[in-house]
Formats: structure tokens, C-alpha cells, sequence
């Protein structure tokens, strides 16, 4: 067994640094199985134990080293986290952790999450007939979830899998409990969740894009899609009133948050724009815009400032998360990759912003010590506390 993980690390996370390097060398399939075993083994035994943080200590760990390993040990927890095999009644069922993400903003207030028991049967229904494969079951969580309100752990997340794969099976009547959503008064762009969990007899199709038509053509991913779309914004119409809405595909847990945070970034970035016009009465074409790069090493988000053009006070502030490898290593001439800073200088001038800047470097991710809002660039380079102009219209309008 590789023997090159740092001692200093608990005795749990250093086995599956061992054993995610073991993998991440093999040179054939017939040792990548013996890995796997052992890694799958080791994974199961941490998400089914006492609460920790095994996992996510060791990803800490290797994030600046070997990305290889890195990439090898999340994409395993990933999978044994939101994926299990279960049995009932002498029968076995695979199981998967899924999400129907809808990504939504708006001039005026986003609604909370709670369905009511006429939609989540309808919203199931709408899965078993254009999403879930025949003879799948389905169970899914009472309301619709933001970020915040999602597992934040492996462990949490397999628990949910878990507790919604016996729900799905009839071997457990009580309700998946959500942590209370954050305070959302005046974020204007937002996800909310859709979860549940797919259970099929092991072996068998989870979704509809893995059978056929009777002609043997597979069924494509984007008629479900549309079927989906169509489906299910008529049962949340009433909730997002006054909200654009786009409605994601729905698939496996966290692939669908990467997704999901992905697809928010533009529109965080043109609610941010829309509110300035209509709360603090200030056009488009009377604001500055500052894009910084900030991080540790390498750039984790970019930070867009906003300011009056007639002063440097930065009044309004959003974050461009930074999603990939690819995007990290943005600053590196020699790297192949995305041009985020130009994607969001194209965005903004679509919006009315004409006086964008750009400063060069990496900026520190700093926070208020006081509340915890991050701190947004000027056009001087000063990160500063974002402060609305007195005379900002903060009351939210609601809709709902």
C-alpha cells in the first residue's frame, strides 16, 4: 500500500489518502478493482460511523498536492455518499440521491420552499412518468431546498440517502428533516432544490434516458428534460410568481449542485445590476463595476464592486465562484482555459455597464469581522464593506 499521507492526519483519513493514491496509480482495470474494494470498504465504514470529518480532512489535505488523488478520492465519496444498495424484503435495490435544481431571481423576493402534500405527490408523479425508469419508486424531501439547507457533509449526505431510500420503500414513515433556511429577505438569486431518492431492483435503468423506444432508440436526455420543464412549472407556477425560472434537469445529487451553482453565477450577477436600478435608483449606465480575483494560491472567486461613477464607495457587491481546475488556473498564460473575467465584463455591458475595470493580481478572501459580509473592490484596489446609499428602498416586495 502506498505509505506517502502525512502522519499527522487521524488514522481514518490516512487510509484513504493510501488507498485513493493506490487507485489513482493503477495501470489496469484488474487493479483498479482491488482499490476500489478497499476504498469503497474504507468509505463506507467513516459514513456509516460516529459524526466526523475524516473525509473532508483528508480532501483538505491533498487539495495543493496530488490532484490525481484528490480527484480520485472525492469522485469515490461522492459516489458511496449519495448512492447505496438496500435491502427489503430479501429483495436488493439500488438507490441514488437526486436533485431537481431550479434556478431562479427576481426584482422582488424569492419564495420559501415549502410544498404542500398536493405538489410533492404531483412533483413525484412528474418523475415517475418523465424522469425515473419503469418500475422505479420515489421519495422526496418536503420542501424545496436552498444551498444552505442541503447535507454539508458526506456523512449528512448519505444519511439522507438513506432516510429517503427507506421512505421510498415503505420501511420508514417519518419525514426527512431540513435545517431551517438561512434569511433570504434580500437575496434576489437563488436555487432551490427539489430532493429525493431513485430506487430501482439492483441492476436495473434509474432513468428514463437509459430505456428505449419501441423503435430501439434510447429515449434522450432532452425529452425528458422537456417533459419535465413543462410538468413540473405548472405546478410551481404559484410560487414563482414574479420570478424568472429556469428548471434543471434532474439527476445525481452533486453533480446537479455543481450544476446548479454554475448556472446561478449570471444570474446573481444581473439581479445584483436590476435591484441597484430599481432599490437605490441608480442606471446601469451610472455604475462602475470592479472585477478582482481573490484567493489563497490560486483564484477561488471573483468579486464584482459596484459603484456610483461620482465616488469610489463600493454600495453593492456579488461573488463569481470559481467551479473547476480549469477556471482556477485562469491567471496562467501557458493553461488552456475559460475567460471568466471576460464572460462577466460581457454580461455587465449587456446589462448597461460600461465603465468596467479589472484589477490585476489575487486579492485576499476578506470578510467583516463585525457581520461576515465580504469585502468588494474599488477602483483604487481598496477592498471595502459594501454600504447602500441612504435613500436605498430595502423593504422587499413580495409576490407571494
Amino acid at each position: 500500500m502506498p505509505d506517502s499521507t502525512p502522519s499527522r492526519l487521524p488514522r481514518d483519513a490516512q487510509r484513504l489518502l493510501a488507498l485513493a493514491e493506490g487507485l489513482a496509480r493503477s495501470g489496469s482495470q484488474m487493479e483498479d478493482s482491488y482499490w476500489q474494494n478497499l476504498l469503497g470498504n474504507q468509505l463506507k465504514k467513516i459514513l456509516l460511523g460516529k459524526k466526523n470529518r475524516s473525509i473532508e480532512t483528508a480532501l483538505d489535505t491533498v487539495l495543493d498536492g496530488d490532484i490525481d488523488v484528490y480527484e480520485t478520492l472525492v469522485e469515490h465519496a461522492e459516489t458511496h455518499s449519495e448512492s447505496l444498495v438496500i435491502e427489503a424484503d430479501g429483495a436488493e435495490y439500488d438507490v441514488l440521491l437526486f436533485t431537481a435544481p431550479i434556478v431562479a431571481w427576481t426584482r422582488y423576493q424569492l419564495p420559501g420552499g415549502k410544498l404542500t402534500p398536493k405538489q410533492r405527490r404531483a412533483l413525484v408523479e412528474q418523475l415517475l412518468r418523465h424522469i425515473a425508469a419503469p418500475g422505479a419508486q420515489i421519495a422526496v424531501a418536503p420542501a424545496l431546498a436552498s444551498f444552505d439547507q442541503l447535507p454539508q457533509s458526506f456523512q449528512e449526505t448519505r444519511q439522507w440517502t438513506q432516510q429517503l431510500a427507506r421512505q421510498a420503500l415503505g420501511l420508514a414513515s417519518d419525514t426527512l428533516s431540513v435545517r431551517k433556511p438561512a434569511d433570504t429577505d434580500n437575496i434576489l438569486a437563488d436555487v432551490r432544490f427539489l430532493a429525493g431518492a431513485l430506487v430501482v431492483p439492483k441492476g436495473a435503468p434509474l432513468f428514463r434516458w437509459q430505456t428505449m423506444h419501441d423503435d430501439g432508440a434510447f429515449i434522450s436526455r432532452d425529452e425528458c428534460h422537456r417533459d419535465w420543464l413543462a410538468g413540473c412549472a405548472d405546478i410551481l407556477a404559484d410560487m414563482f410568481t414574479g420570478c424568472q425560472t429556469e428548471y434543471l434537469l434532474p439527476d445525481a445529487f452533486y453533480i446537479n449542485c455543481r450544476e446548479a451553482d454554475k448556472r446561478i453565477r449570471p444570474y446573481a450577477l444581473r439581479a445584483a445590476v436590476t435591484w441597484l436600478q430599481t432599490a437605490a435608483h441608480i442606471p446601469p449606465q451610472e455604475l462602475r463595476a470592479v472585477i478582482v480575483g481573490c484567493g489563497e494560491r490560486n483564484t477561488e472567486e471573483y468579486r464584482i464592486g459596484f459603484s456610483s461613477k461620482r465616488d469610489d464607495e463600493v454600495i453593492y457587491g456579488c461573488i463569481w465562484p470559481v467551479l473547476s481546475k480549469e477556471e482556477a488556473t485562469i491567471e496562467s498564460a501557458d493553461v488552456e482555459h475559460v475567460d471568466l473575467p471576460g464572460e462577466i465584463v460581457a454580461l455587465l455591458k449587456e446589462m448597461g455597464v460600461s465603465d468596467i475595470r479589472r484589477l490585476a493580481g489575487i486579492y485576499p478572501v476578506d470578510f467583516c469581522d463585525d457581520c461576515g459580509a465580504p469585502y468588494f473592490p474599488n477602483s483604487l484596489g481598496s477592498m471595502m464593506h459594501p454600504e447602500l446609499p441612504e435613500e436605498t428602498d430595502l423593504s422587499p416586495q413580495h409576490f407571494h
